[in-house]
């Protein structure tokens, strides 16, 4: 067991962080150039999930997406194909998680915030089965629209009605897209999570999504139909901001796969006892347990800037309480 984890061996929490949350955003004044320094190297010149995904984006365009040229004209063939590799996109990452995690258990407790496991023979979800509901949604409305999305960006184009480039006639733009992209994700998450934390949008549309309170792989994209399409908007980006397929696709995997990730449930993956790869945040973490915080992630500041930052904090958790109950009276 680790350090922090034999720390909160007596509260609620199997593992958590240290505490109060630090403040890791780039978004900081003063600039702090180490920072930043840091912040670009580990993200982007290191084996890190960012690294990872950028290079199954090219294997993906090179060798699995519809050619750029074929899609010029919608079909049904290739409409169907991209849906494919989307669905066994999401299969893949989620599927491959789940069983390690939760069901060969290869990583026992170690660095799980969540002391609970996978809700099972329980009304509250579809099926009486946590896994089965968010697969459900998973793999039926999110793959379907984020599908939609996908195929409308790509048709706009391949035709003209959506500026492009590539990597070869413009670089420096490329690499700051694969860059700003989660940055920009980041930001509009925020706002349309802010959104759907409206007292109406909650109870109608966004708490299926937070009926997993102890989350797992598939919760990630466990939304209604009406919380996949705003989620998966972000996209629209690319209807107005030159880009290339392979920032498309990029975008997507951040999007899709990655929610499955961030929604592990664990912090890192440890390969003989050695954090190998980023996963879930305490952060966000702690927004599935108290709701009305956390809206956004640590790479914005929107969080802090506009007061519903919990920092895992008692005072924190007791503020959050508060914030809560004026929303929902």
């Amino acid at each position: 067991m680790s350090e922090n984890s034999e720390k909160s061996a007596n509260s609620s929490w199997n593992y958590h962080p240290d505490l109060p949350l630090a403040n890791p955003s780039i978004f900081q004044w003063p600039t702090n150039p180490t920072f930043l320094f840091k912040w670009i190297f580990n993200n982007w010149l290191t084996l890190s999930e960012r690294i990872l995904l950028v290079a199954l984006s090219i294997l993906l365009w090179k060798f699995c997406y519809p050619d750029f040229n074929k899609v010029q004209v919608l079909s049904f063939d290739w409409v169907i194909q991209t849906y494919v590799v989307n669905f066994l996109l999401i299969l893949t990452f989620a599927g491959l998680l789940h069983w390690y995690f939760y069901m060969r258990k290869g990583q026992g407790d170690e660095l799980k915030f969540d002391r609970r496991g996978m809700g099972e023979k329980n009304k509250l979800w579809s099926f009486s089965n946590q896994v089965h509901d968010n697969m459900f949604w998973s793999l039926g409305s999110g793959v379907v629209q984020l599908t939609a999305f996908m195929v409308i960006t790509m048709w706009l184009m391949a035709n003209g009605y959506a500026p492009t480039i590539t990597a070869t006639s413009n670089p420096i733009w490329f690499v700051l897209s694969l860059i700003l992209l989660p940055i920009f994700s980041a930001f509009h998450f925020y706002w349309i999570h802010r959104l759907l934390h409206v007292p109406l949008l909650y109870k109608r549309v966004h708490s299926l999504h937070h009926r997993n309170v102890s989350v797992g792989p598939w919760s990630g994209l466990a939304m209604h139909p009406i919380e996949h399409f705003l989620y998966f908007s972000s996209l629209c980006i690319h209807w107005i901001v030159p880009s290339d397929p392979i920032l498309v696709i990029f975008h997507v995997l951040w999007l899709g796969p990655n929610a499955a990730m961030s929604h592990t449930g664990y912090e890192d993956l440890l390969i003989k006892d050695k954090r190998r790869l980023a996963l879930g945040t305490f952060y966000h973490q702690l927004h599935h347990r108290y709701y009305e915080c956390n809206y956004g992630n640590q790479e914005m500041p929107w969080d802090r800037w506009f007061g519903t930052f919990h920092d895992g904090s008692e005072h924190s958790t007791t503020e959050t309480r508060k914030r809560k109950v004026r929303m929902h009276v």
